[in-house]
């Protein structure tokens, strides 16, 4: 059964447009309290992550919404996206450890599960690229568990600046 996007327009503008202003709430409310984000590696990389994967969804989503591009081409957009999230996603979790900063919130079911989310997206478009259309399926669910791993994220984020603030 071949794949047609255009039955996926509602997902990826649903998704693109939840991603940008959930990136939009987070840049905000990191603005608040810059400090408490800028001395703690761990708040700062996870800013960076939240931020960068929820740039992610939204490029996915409009690159999904272009006209006219076949699903291969859309496997290898989403492909690069996802794969170019994982690696700021790990950089920064690697360097949040390296620091030695806010380790208690750096645990290993965070980072076991965003490294997932993204490897889910990457195998989705792995499978679009190989001409199996159910590889939107399996990329689609993954962003979904993305999206709630950024949110789930971007609250433990507002909720240790505010602690690193009080400690001061």
């Amino acid at each position: 059964m071949p794949l047609h996007l255009a039955q996926w327009t509602d997902f990826f503008i649903l998704v693109g447009t939840g991603s940008a202003t959930l990136a939009g709430l987070v840049f905000v409310a990191l603005t608040i309290n810059l400090r408490g984000v800028a001395r703690d590696a761990t708040h700062r990389y996870r800013a960076i992550n939240m931020l960068t994967g929820f740039a992610s969804i939204f490029l996915i989503s409009a690159l999904a919404l272009m006209g006219r591009q076949p699903p291969v081409v859309l496997g290898v957009e989403w492909l690069v996206v996802a794969a170019l999230a994982l690696a700021i996603n790990t950089y920064g979790y690697v360097q949040a450890f390296r620091l030695r900063s806010s380790l208690y919130a750096l645990t290993v079911i965070r980072i076991v599960g965003g490294t997932l989310c993204y490897l889910g997206q990457i195998v989705g478009a792995a499978m679009l690229i190989g001409g199996i259309p159910s590889g939107i399926y399996v990329s689609a669910i993954s962003v979904i568990a993305t999206f709630v791993y950024l949110i789930s994220g971007s609250w433990l984020l507002i909720l240790g600046t505010i602690q690193t603030a009080d400690q001061d």
